[in-house]
């Protein structure tokens, strides 16, 4: 998983509530376990019109289309509990998500995904929403060592992140990553289960 340290990027505003994950990255494209490649389905119904990219949709226009941020209202990623939903964004490009509350399992599925999802007071996303008029200008600085948010006039707004789930993001760890700092271990324990051949071998299709 790529670390988050500190991203500068175009936001976004999508000043909308109750996004749920459907509208995220709809049903008819979760056939796939790859992570890659639904970004360009991402907010599909909102996108794309008989096939063909809309015109007044913010993520298809410059400078967003090139956004990292995603700036947002109340509820985000509300609905069912598909990973994919941080998938599709995360492949699109979005890095970070602000906005005033976000879905529970949406909320967890970001951390283990590399996303940074930030709250924010909804009046505190409206004046960031009104800073990503500047366009191509509207560029935020996720700072996750600091904790702050850098608006493009230099004013910093604070955050707070669990204290764990930051760990994690700054060094780039998801659950397989936490499991891999104890391969040494591991394999020490592998090495003497070798040596005792008197103890029944464990069938992985037990557990199918």
């Amino acid at each position: 998983m790529e670390p988050f340290t500190k991203v500068t990027a175009i936001a976004a505003p999508f000043p909308e509530a109750n996004i749920d994950t459907d509208k995220i990255i709809p049903a008819r494209f979760l056939k796939t376990i790859k992570r890659s490649g639904l970004g360009r389905n991402l907010f599909d119904a909102l996108r794309y019109e008989n096939g063909a990219e809309r015109a007044d949709f913010v993520l298809n226009r410059e400078p967003y289309c090139q956004a990292g941020i995603l700036i947002a209202h109340e509820n985000f990623g509300c609905g069912s509990s598909r990973e994919h939903a941080p998938w599709a964004l995360l492949d699109f490009g979005i890095r970070c998500i602000i906005a005033p509350s976000f879905a529970d399992i949406f909320y967890n599925n970001c951390f283990k995904n590399g996303m940074l999802p930030i709250v924010l007071p909804r009046a505190v996303c409206d004046a960031l929403i009104a800073d990503s008029t500047l366009g191509g200008n509207a560029r935020l600085t996720i700072d996750l060592e600091r904790q702050v948010v850098v608006r493009p006039d230099g004013e910093e707004i604070g955050f707070t992140v669990d204290p764990w789930r930051r760990h994690l993001l700054l060094q780039g760890l998801d659950e397989i990553g936490q499991t891999m700092l104890h391969e040494a271990a591991i394999e020490r324990f592998e090495a003497r289960a070798a040596g005792t051949p008197w103890l029944p071998a464990i069938d992985p299709a037990g557990f199918a």
